[in-house]
C-alpha cells in the first residue's frame, strides 16, 4: 500500500477507478478504451495542476515522504560499483553519515551523504539521519581522501539537522561542522552538493559547501525546520504552515535568492513515484556537472567557490 499525503488522495481515487474500470473490462470482455483514455487524461491534468501549485508546506511533506529515495538508494542505483568506507579514525562509525567511492561508467566519485531509515529499527540505527560529530569528521576524512586521489566529490544532503544531544555537544558538534565548512572551501577537486530531501541548518551545511549546490524540485533548505520555527515563535507546532511560507525554503525560493545554483526536476508527482527515473535524472546532472567543473583549474574553482559563498546575503 502506498503512503498517501492529503493532496495525493484525489489523484489516488481516480487511479483506483481507472484500475477498477480496466479490471471490469477484462472480466466482462467489454471495450472501455475511450473512457479509460479520458480518465487517464483527467489524472494527468490533475497531477499537473496539483504538483505545479503546491504550497511550501506541501513541498516539505513531499521531501519527507517515507517512500522517497534516500542517499544509499541513489548511490546503489547510480553506481556500477560502490565501496563504503567507515569510521572517523577517532571515535567510531556514525551510521547517519555514509560515504565511499562509487563508479559511474568510467568516472570514480566520492559519495557522501546522510542516510535515514525505512522502519523503526533502521531509523534508530541511522539516528533519523542526524549525524554526530564523528559523522562530520568521517565525511571530512573521505573528502581529504578523494582530494588525495584526485576524485570529484558528490554530497547528498537529507537531514532534519545535526544530532542535538548532550553527548554530541561534548564531542564537539559545532567545531566538527565549522571545520568541514572551512576545509570544503579549499578542496582542490570538484565538489557537487545536492539536497535530495531535507536540508536543515548546520546539519546540512556541514557537507554543503561546493562548486555547485543543487536542489531536487521537492526538497527544502533552511536554517530551521517549519515545526521548530513555529515552536520558537508561537510556542506550538500548529503554525508550521505559516512558518514554512515565511522561511521561503523551497528550491524555487533558494534559487531566486541566489543560495543554490540550480534545481533538478523530479518525475511528476515526486521522486517517490518513480525512483528509477529520479535517479537517472540525478546521475545525468552529476556527470554533466563534473565534466563542466573539470574544465576549470583547481585554483579558479576554489576562488569561485569562495566568491560565491561570500556574496550570499549581499544585495544592492
Amino acid at each position: 500500500m502506498r503512503t498517501l499525503l492529503d493532496f495525493e488522495k484525489p489523484i489516488a481515487e481516480l487511479e483506483t477507478k481507472l484500475a477498477e474500470m480496466k479490471k471490469l473490462a477484462i472480466d466482462n470482455n467489454v471495450d472501455v478504451s475511450a473512457a479509460a483514455s479520458q480518465l487517464e487524461n483527467s489524472i494527468e491534468e490533475l497531477k499537473k495542476e496539483t504538483f505545479t501549485n503546491l504550497t511550501r508546506w506541501q513541498r516539505v511533506q513531499l521531501s519527507r515522504h517515507p517512500e522517497r529515495p534516500y542517499t544509499l538508494d541513489y548511490i546503489e542505483q547510480m553506481c556500477d560499483e560502490f565501496i563504503e568506507i567507515y569510521g572517523d579514525r577517532t571515535v567510531g562509525d556514525d551510521k547517519a553519515m555514509v560515504g565511499g567511492f562509487g563508479k559511474i561508467g568510467d568516472q570514480t566519485v566520492m559519495f557522501i551523504g546522510q542516510q535515514k531509515g525505512r522502519n523503526t529499527k533502521q531509523r534508530q540505527l541511522r539516528n533519523f539521519g542526524m549525524p554526530n560529530p564523528e559523522g562530520y569528521r568521517k565525511a571530512l576524512r573521505l573528502m581529504k581522501m578523494a582530494e588525495k586521489f584526485g576524485k570529484p566529490i558528490v554530497t547528498l544532503i537529507d537531514t532534519p539537522g545535526a544530532f542535538p544531544g548532550l553527548e554530541a555537544e561534548e564531542r564537539g558538534q559545532g567545531e566538527a561542522i565549522a571545520r568541514n565548512i572551512r576545509d570544503m572551501f579549499m578542496l582542490k577537486v570538484p565538489v557537487i552538493c545536492i539536497i535530495i530531501g531535507e536540508g536543515a541548518s548546520g546539519g546540512a551545511l556541514g557537507i554543503a559547501i561546493g562548486d555547485r549546490v543543487l536542489m531536487l524540485e521537492n526538497s527544502w533548505y533552511s536554517v530551521i525546520s517549519p515545526e521548530n520555527c513555529s515552536t520558537i515563535l508561537w510556542r506550538t507546532w500548529d503554525f508550521k504552515e505559516q512558518a514554512a511560507e515565511a522561511l521561503k525554503l523551497t528550491a524555487l525560493d533558494m534559487k531566486g535568492n541566489g543560495l543554490v545554483d540550480g534545481i533538478i526536476p523530479e518525475p511528476l508527482g515526486g521522486a517517490h513515484l518513480n525512483p528509477t527515473l529520479a535517479t537517472d535524472i540525478v546521475k545525468k546532472v552529476i556527470l554533466e556537472t563534473i565534466n563542466e567543473l573539470q574544465q576549470i583549474s583547481p585554483t579558479q574553482r576554489i576562488n569561485q567557490r569562495v566568491e560565491k559563498f561570500s556574496g550570499m546575503g549581499v544585495y544592492n
